[in-house]
């Protein structure tokens, strides 16, 4: 009877929060994907991004992170925008319009945790959000919000893809989902075929090293590789060429969390605009913005390449 309550008073917090989906799972080693991450990494397909060798007994086992651990509560906030950027602007990810969501999310997890101690008790937990080592999508899969499809992203059969993933492990016994059995995507391959560098492989492996999100974010070189010009499509920060094309984002609906709202004018910012932005602006304008992390020189680095002519073959 207290699993029900417990796991009653956590759904009711989360909605209260805003989170648009929670899922539980039960706390164990995710042996099978510690299978999958060990040889995309031995392949390395995560390029230059050496942080995601460090800690894989972390990824892999809740337990370690969080002694004690029972349950893993998976959250989904969706942050599809109500509006578009202009046609023709230096092309951002949508995640990224309003603020970072690191900052956001990792403030409710905190109240979330809060919450759970006023109205359960001494629980002992930590919260997750895209920068610690937990394998979000695969717990996702597990409680029951969806199934990984072909480019590597969650997706919901209702909402879609667009969604911030977060992770909350307690040591609370809880009722737990049964994981999500089906994979919808079909014969469907819209998003490999639309990858604007090839990134998206055969079963469900993207090669992160290719893609024009590691380029444009995690890529701290100075250089784009010429093999990869004229393949941006104009995106300067973060790629959504194979969200946009997936056929089950036509179910995708705007975010109701206004700190996800555009930063007023960037969906107008032409490369003009982005072009005359002093780096003192820069800092001011986007201080709570996931467009910080490539930095000023960053930004110019990758605006420079897209506007660069595509290489002729041969």
């Amino acid at each position: 009877m207290n699993a029900d309550k417990h796991t009653r008073i956590i759904r009711d917090l989360a909605a209260e929060l805003g989170f648009d989906h929670c899922g539980i799972a039960r706390a164990m080693a995710l042996d099978a994907d510690a299978r999958r991450l060990e040889a995309w990494l031995q392949k390395g397909m995560h390029g230059s991004m050496k942080y995601m060798e460090n800690h894989f007994d972390l990824r892999v086992d809740p337990c370690k992170l969080v002694p004690g651990a029972r349950s893993v509560v998976t959250l989904l906030l969706n942050y599809f925008p109500r509006s578009q950027q202009a046609e023709g602007a230096p092309k951002i990810a949508k995640y990224a319009y309003g603020e970072d969501y690191h900052e956001v999310i990792r403030s409710r997890l905190k109240t979330l945790l809060q919450g759970i101690k006023i109205n359960i008790g001494e629980v002992n937990g930590r919260g997750f959000v895209d920068s610690a080592p937990v394998l979000e999508r695969s717990w996702a899969v597990r409680s029951g919000l969806g199934w990984i499809g072909k480019n590597g992203n969650l997706i919901n059969r209702r909402k879609g893809s667009f969604f911030f993933i977060a992770t909350l492990i307690i040591d609370l016994e809880l009722v737990y989902e049964d994981p999500f059995a089906g994979d919808f995507c079909g014969t469907c391959t819209r998003c490999i075929e639309a990858c604007p560098t090839g990134a998206i492989l055969d079963d469900k492996v993207v090669d992160g090293s290719k893609c024009i999100s590691y380029f444009t974010i995690e890529l701290k070189d100075l250089l784009i590789p010429d093999s990869m010009q004229g393949k941006f499509d104009d995106w300067m920060f973060g790629c959504d060429t194979c969200q946009d094309v997936c056929p089950w984002n036509r179910f995708s609906t705007p975010t109701n969390a206004v700190d996800f709202d555009p930063i007023p004018g960037i969906l107008n910012f032409s490369t003009s605009d982005w072009e005359e932005l002093t780096e003192e602006n820069f800092k001011k304008i986007f201080r709570h913005s996931p467009l910080k992390r490539p930095k000023f020189e960053g930004i110019r680095r990758n605006l420079r390449f897209i506007r660069q002519a595509p290489v002729s073959p041969g």
